[in-house]
């Protein structure tokens, strides 16, 4: 699992059971802000793998897994 995703399940399990300090409350909402934005990317890339298979073009779809596999990865692509 990703670092940052481990760190706000973390803050989200202490903001259960007590209020975050405010560098917690910091670092939950760049974590938040940071899931968002790899989720996003992560849907895009996975609309356009349909669209590469629909078009059958090969190269594309070897182009959005590789890009797929490093934002999973936590690589920037």
């Amino acid at each position: 699992m990703n670092v940052v995703a481990e760190r706000f399940i973390e803050l989200v399990a202490i903001q259960h059971y007590r209020d975050l300090d405010q560098m917690e409350m910091k670092e939950f909402a760049e974590s938040y802000k940071y899931l968002v934005r790899r989720q996003w990317e992560i849907a895009k890339i996975k609309k356009l793998i349909y669209f590469a298979y629909q078009t059958a073009d090969g190269a594309w779809l070897v182009e959005l897994y590789d890009r797929l596999q490093k934002i999973e990865k936590g690589v920037r692509p």
